[in-house]
């Protein structure tokens, strides 16, 4: 565990070290150059150590200021200064200056009006020690100035304080859009990396079951042939023969999605609407899943435009059952659309299990799958739909709150390019 001194010591900045100089210089000034005003008394060193204190103890009390604090110490400053102009003669005091301290203070951290503000109760300040004029005594302009002096480099410190805020508005907005163009130029590399690995797998997929369809034909017309000659008594060989075919049928399945997979698509764009391809799909898994509730919430402005209906409603189902797979019984399933800008955002919530933060990376690649019997090819062909018609799918998910998957569409197909 750190020493609190050593904390302390990394809490120290420079201008720290500037303050302790200049109150220093001062405070040995007034005790070996400078007598107390009324004998007995100290000379105005106390005020002189409260400012220097305020003045370096401001930006560190509280940890985190708020305005109540920032206020409390400008306003600290403006009394400190105060007794120190009347400990040392009023308006005929050298000190006024200090003044200085509070409306500085205020420029840099408060806007114009605070500036005001400030700039009034300093100058208030200087300006009641007039009241206490003996009689017979007269103000002269040089004691009218200082209040004309705090008025200007109040103005001129909130001019270029307002500046530096500008200027680091500037610098933080530029900071966040680099940062943002960072996450998507890691996202459209990991989408590029996942469309390499789909290609390369899909290729090989392709090459697979073209070798084979061959064999499983043979195996099949073999059981086909062997169920048709074994004699009825023989029921073992019989329930052999048909599980060698319902096995033969399920490879067939499996290679007929892998082709699916592999095979490049060819888009059938036609101007349709998304609500109507969101409703066939949607009704497909209400069959299947009559157990979950599933809500409809379009955006009525997103007007028909150029897609695969076939194929997008092949992604929507499929987002939309594993949705309400992944929801308990008496659960609900949310559907929601929204026009961005020339994009149409399809989003699909629900309130299940949600996905692990370590599959989130994953659940896109091909043959990944956490269900017991599936085979990682849904969420896989899924996005590569999604990619063919230039959109992006994302996934928000925490595990026991649910997933929400985000499927966003162009509306207008970029023109071709000439050739």
């Amino acid at each position: 565990m750190p020493h609190p001194l050593s904390r302390w010591i990394r809490l120290v900045r420079p201008q720290d070290f500037v303050w302790l100089l200049v109150f220093g210089g001062l405070v040995a000034t007034l005790r070996f150059l400078r007598p107390p005003l009324i004998p007995g008394d100290p000379p105005e060193i106390l005020p002189l150590v409260a400012l220097a204190v305020a003045q370096i103890l401001e930006p560190r009390v509280p940890r985190r200021p708020t305005t109540r604090s920032r206020v409390s110490w400008i306003v600290l400053k403006v009394v400190l200064g105060f007794v120190l102009i009347a400990y040392t003669g009023g308006i005929y005091s050298d000190y006024w200056l200090v003044l200085f301290l509070p409306v500085v203070s205020a420029a840099t951290t408060f806007g114009a009006g605070g500036t005001l503000v400030f700039t009034l109760l300093a100058s208030g300040a200087y300006l009641a020690f007039f009241l206490f004029l003996r009689e017979g005594e007269q103000a002269t302009v040089d004691q009218v100035l200082p209040v004309v002096f705090l008025a200007m480099i109040g103005n001129l410190a909130n001019t270029l304080a307002e500046d530096l805020r500008i200027q680091s508005e500037k610098h933080r907005r530029t900071a966040e859009q680099l940062a943002q163009a960072n996450v998507q130029i890691q996202q459209a590399e990991e989408a590029v990396r996942r469309s390499d690995r789909l290609a390369a797998l899909g290729q090989l997929s392709a090459g697979l079951a073209h070798e084979l369809r061959n064999p499983l034909g043979t195996i099949k017309a073999s059981s086909e042939m062997l169920n048709g000659t074994v004699s009825g008594e023989n029921e073992v060989a019989r329930e052999m023969a048909g599980f060698i075919g319902s096995e033969v049928d399920r490879a067939n399945s499996l290679i007929t999605r892998f082709l699916q997979f592999a095979r490049p698509l060819q888009l059938q764009l036609d101007t349709a609407d998304l609500a109507h391809t969101l409703d066939r799909a949607i009704t497909m898994v209400e069959r299947e899943t009559p157990a979950i509730t599933i809500y409809r919430n379009y955006a009525p402005e997103i007007p028909p435009f150029p897609f695969d209906a076939e194929l997008l409603e092949r992604v929507f189902y499929n987002l939309v059952l594993n949705a309400a797979q992944a929801t308990a019984p008496g659960g609900a399933v949310t559907v929601k659309t929204r026009a961005a800008g020339g994009t149409a955002e399809i989003a699909v919530i629900d309130r299940g299990v949600g996905i692990d933060p370590k599959h989130l990376d994953v659940i896109f690649n091909p043959f990944f799958t956490t269900k017991p019997e599936g085979v990682g090819l849904g969420l896989a062909i899924v996005s590569k739909i999604v990619d063919e018609h230039g959109g992006k799918i994302a996934v928000e998910s925490e595990p026991g709150k649910g997933s929400i998957f985000r499927v966003l569409l162009p509306m207008q197909r970029p023109a071709p390019k000439p050739t």
